[in-house]
């Protein structure tokens, strides 16, 4: 016979219970939370910078914190107000992003030049810390991308290089970084003379990097002037015209993907994005540009490394989505804009070797145990090696001839590589990715310390 127990509320504890929030029982009541924090694992590192990091160290790089006592992070001054300065013709897609996940990505000059597979810069600023990395540091990303490690390292005091076999990434990794110290009055001057700096850059790149269709001459039309256009004054400095010369790049994408506006008006527009961020990021550093960390973005190859033993004090990476996506192909304009022969390139990209998939699939994870044993080597005694990848389970299982549910995840299989040369597994934090539901769901971020 079942027998009814009843319970009697015992001083109003569930009152107590419900009326403190999870966040404050986890959280010292000083430190206030950057809005739009709502995944797990990113409140998990807030959990983990509260523990490592001191006050003033969240004060000057915290990733998930507002305020401490009250006073504003330089995370959050970073990412206040308007983020990137949008064209009125962007759509409405785009604006929402940025707004949404406006302590998340476009701060600083991360959101300049769309990259796919770039990571969120405040996840990768709070690895860096829970990670144990601190100002004087040397960070290593061996597969940079779009750079977003080596400017956050920079932005946190941290010296930092990057590797990638794409003469292209180490080009936008370095405009980028150039732009945390570009002479802003010398890139208003590029605006002020639009016609000048378009017909400039028109005829540098335009005709170069013209590799199709066959017959054409020109890519975006005639310049407007028949005299040999030039530079506006102060333009020429190397580190101003790589600025410029990502912007075009930018707007060449955008003119391909949106007919809104003409070619010229997505220049002139996405120009004005990259003054303002350049102005806004250099007002906030404004009396901190000595503590800066120094970024060195290099052409190469993460399988053979050119950095002496046990340099290294924080490795964070994350390795092409196996074969999903093939990055020469994204960016065959801007590779031929400064003279790489793609076709060369492609025999020496992780990920796009081989010929049938079964080969690309073997080659890849053959690649993957070669970089992993490079990064134990350079790595530090002690210190942590953090790999952010996920899984295309149903494109494998094709490969494989397997069903989806038995395929070995590549977090996986690099935690066993790294095991073999001397790394274990501290942590393995899972999030799920949004806008990529349809190839995978999940990623992992796998933080290996090498023993």
């Amino acid at each position: 016979m079942l027998k009814i127990v009843e319970h009697t509320p015992v001083n109003n504890s569930l009152r107590d219970i419900l009326g403190k929030s999870m966040v404050t029982s986890l959280l010292p009541e000083h430190l206030e939370l950057v809005p739009q924090l709502n995944e797990v694992y990113e409140l998990e590192l807030a959990f983990y910078e509260s523990q490592i990091l001191s006050e003033a160290e969240i004060l000057r790089n915290g990733a998930y914190f507002a305020k401490v006592n009250g006073q504003p992070t330089r995370h959050f001054l970073m990412c206040q107000g308007e983020p990137l300065k949008l064209a009125d013709h962007s759509s409405i897609r785009l604006k929402s992003f940025f707004k949404t996940n406006q302590f998340k990505t476009g701060y600083a000059t991360n959101g300049l030049f769309p990259y796919r597979g770039k990571f969120h810069p405040q996840m990768i600023k709070g690895l860096i810390n829970v990670m144990g990395c601190k100002p004087g540091d040397v960070v290593l990303d061996p597969m940079m991308g779009s750079g977003t490690v080596l400017i956050e390292a920079t932005l946190m005091g941290m010296d930092s290089i990057g590797i990638d076999a794409s003469p292209f990434c180490s080009f936008m990794t370095k405009a980028k970084i150039d732009g945390l110290k570009v002479p802003v009055n010398n890139l208003k001057a590029a605006l002020v003379n639009f016609d000048s700096t378009f017909n400039y850059f028109l005829e540098k790149v335009g005709e170069l990097a013209l590799s199709k269709p066959k017959g054409q001459t020109k890519l975006f039309g005639t310049p407007s002037v028949s005299a040999t256009p030039k530079l506006p004054y102060g333009c020429k400095r190397q580190d101003v015209q790589d600025f410029l010369m990502l912007a075009f790049l930018d707007a060449k994408g955008y003119a391909e993907r949106s007919k809104r506006k003409s070619f010229r008006e997505q220049f002139h527009a996405i120009l004005e994005r990259y003054v303002f961020v350049a102005e806004k990021i250099q007002t906030v550093l404004n009396g901190f540009q000595d503590e800066l960390g120094t970024a060195n973005p290099r052409t190469g190859d993460a399988r053979n490394m050119d950095i002496q033993d046990e340099t290294i004090d924080g490795i964070i990476f994350s390795p092409p989505y196996s074969f999903a996506i093939d990055y020469l192909e994204n960016d065959a304009y801007h590779l031929n804009a400064i003279g790489v022969e793609i076709d060369k390139l492609r025999e020496s990209m992780v990920g796009l070797r081989g010929k049938r998939p079964l080969e690309k699939y073997e080659t890849y994870l053959s690649d993957m145990d070669k970089i992993i044993s490079e990064c134990s080597r350079v790595l530090k005694p002690g210190k942590i090696c953090s790999i952010v990848v996920g899984t295309n389970n149903n494109q494998i299982s094709k490969i494989l001839k397997i069903t989806p549910e038995e395929v070995k995840g590549i977090h996986e299989q690099l935690t066993e590589m790294a095991q073999n040369y001397g790394m274990s597994l501290v942590r393995n934090i899972e999030h799920q990715i949004t806008g990529m539901a349809n190839t995978m769901r999940t990623e992992f971020i796998v933080m290996l310390q090498k023993d």
